[in-house]
């Protein structure tokens, strides 16, 4: 299976450990709680997926990696305690927590979220003084003498023999208490990570033409060569800090993080190109509704690499527009709470003479804390996305901008210090509306030069094909809507095209 499909079996496994029956008792029994064990390449994704099943289930998640562990880290240390049986005192060895299920109580006491997964890294690479050990946890979720809580689901990962020589290779036996998934690279669903974390467009379009570069195994006589998914999003982002710094990407820099020499080599040549054509073709212009004639008139004639290419700077600056309306919309949406809980207190308050300016400065602070509360519980459960992150962030400092203002400014009531942040609440409304209409104009001026540029071609499909699988555009068009892309999305819809080959087989029949 791919990354995708590992990443939903789990999230249902997980689901359905912690589904509880009427007397509050766990419907599978934590004995018959088969720990998962996700089996692939290196590189593929499979610690991201952990950190997203955690967020979108809004559990915690404590993560380790078991390479660097040994007997007395995981089991705990023994020490001598005294106990009486019989009436006569014996010395007894017992042993502390073991570091991983200590974590696990950290993280409930620090975060107040009881459930989570505990997720274990490399869990085929324990070493040789633990690997006995092994067996009794995953069946019984113990190490040493303590219990992992109940409430905690245990998934586990580990890559395949040819990829770490450090591996053990699990028994019958041990593989009978594991739920094993495999997983294989998918670029294409990796592709939908990529641009959802904004890796940069030269990687996506290179890949979108070499997709069997996407993944690359081979052994050679200097030993192993291999570019993998991780590989692929570290170059990333040394790219965007090389442009930034207008350093000259070179052989030797896409070398370190591509174990490849011919990937290396391939992807050096179509990064110049690729500037190459963003500069050829004025981009900025093109997406302004000024488009060159002489870019139209290139793009007319060029070979369909370089269009598709085109086609991928184009749509990457306009769904990353797209994806800041959308982000911009979400924390719009999330400050709208705190403000009518002010809107609240100062109607309900109107009547009463004590309540004040002091009095909202007081409700901002407990919203500011309140906030800041869920951001730290969010972050030492280890599950918080980098978007909520963001949000968050940009909600307190909304919140603690305005309340500066209130204190500072001559405000004489509650009824103007809420005017004060109703205000700068609709600015900012205001100012996303207008970038709205700008991105709705982007979008129009791309669909007009890819009519011009390409007609009805192969590029006019993928371009509609690209807006809807993209969560960015997909929420963008939704929300806002494009006539473009409904004209088009119409005109190109397969089932349509289907009844179309149809029809006309039967009057051939005919």
């Amino acid at each position: 299976m791919n990354i995708k499909q590992a990443k939903e079996y789990i999230k249902n496994s997980v689901n359905l450990y912690l589904k509880k029956d009427e007397f509050g008792e766990y419907r599978i029994p934590v004995v018959r709680q088969r720990p998962i064990f996700l089996l692939g390449a290196p590189g593929i994704g499979k610690t991201a997926i952990m950190e997203q099943i955690a967020q979108e289930l809004g559990i915690a998640l404590v993560s380790y990696s078991m390479t660097h562990h040994t007997r007395q880290s995981a089991l705990g240390l023994p020490f001598i305690t005294h106990k009486i049986y019989g009436g006569q005192e014996y010395d007894v060895s017992e042993y502390t927590m073991s570091e991983i299920i200590a974590s696990i109580y950290e993280t409930m006491e620090e975060s107040g979220i009881k459930e989570g997964i505990l997720f274990l890294d490399e869990i085929n690479c324990v070493s040789e003084t633990l690997a006995p050990s092994m067996l009794q946890f995953l069946q019984y979720k113990i190490f040493g003498r303590h219990r992992v809580p109940d409430g905690w689901v245990i998934v586990t990962a580990g890559n395949p023999p040819e990829y770490n020589k450090s591996v053990r290779e699990f028994d019958v036996v041990t593989y009978d208490r594991l739920k094993v998934l495999e997983v294989e690279p998918d670029y294409r669903i990796w592709k939908e990570y990529a641009q959802e974390k904004r890796l940069h467009n030269a990687i996506i379009s290179y890949l979108d033409l070499k997709k069997e570069h996407f993944y690359y195994m081979e052994m050679t006589t200097r030993g192993r060569s291999y570019v993998t998914a991780r590989g692929w999003e570290d170059l990333s982002q040394i790219l965007y800090l090389y442009e930034e710094e207008q350093l000259k990407v070179e052989e030797s820099l896409v070398g370190q993080y591509l174990r490849n020499e011919k990937v290396v080599k391939e992807f050096t040549a179509y990064y110049d190109l690729y500037n190459k054509y963003k500069k050829d073709y004025r981009i900025e212009e093109i997406l302004s509704g000024h488009a060159p004639v002489q870019a139209i008139a290139k793009a007319k004639t060029a070979a369909f690499d370089e269009r598709l290419s085109l086609l991928g700077m184009l749509l990457d600056r306009v769904q990353a527009d797209m994806k800041d309306i959308c982000d911009q919309a979400a924390y719009l949406s999330d400050v709208r709470a705190p403000l009518k809980a002010v809107k609240t207190a100062v109607e309900g308050g109107a009547a009463d003479a004590g309540f004040g300016v002091s009095q909202v400065i007081s409700l901002l602070d407990k919203q500011t804390e309140g906030r800041m509360k869920l951001l730290g519980s969010l972050q030492k459960a280890g599950s918080l996305s980098d978007a909520d992150r963001i949000r968050h962030k940009k909600v307190i400092t909304f919140l603690t901008e305005g309340k500066k203002v209130i204190y500072t400014g001559e405000i004489e009531d509650a009824a103007a210090a809420f005017g004060v942040l109703k205000e700068r609440f609709e600015t900012q409304v205001s100012r996303m509306r207008k970038e709205t209409e700008k991105v709705k104009q982007e979008l129009h001026a791309l669909f007009v030069f890819a009519e011009e540029a390409f007609a009805q071609g192969n590029e006019m499909l993928i371009l509609v094909t690209e807006l809807t699988v993209n969560a960015a555009s997909a929420r963008f068009i939704a929300s806002f809507g494009s006539p473009d892309y409904q004209k088009h999305n119409q005109e190109l819809m397969l089932t349509e095209r289907q009844d179309d080959i149809k029809a006309q087989i039967a009057e051939l029949m005919l």
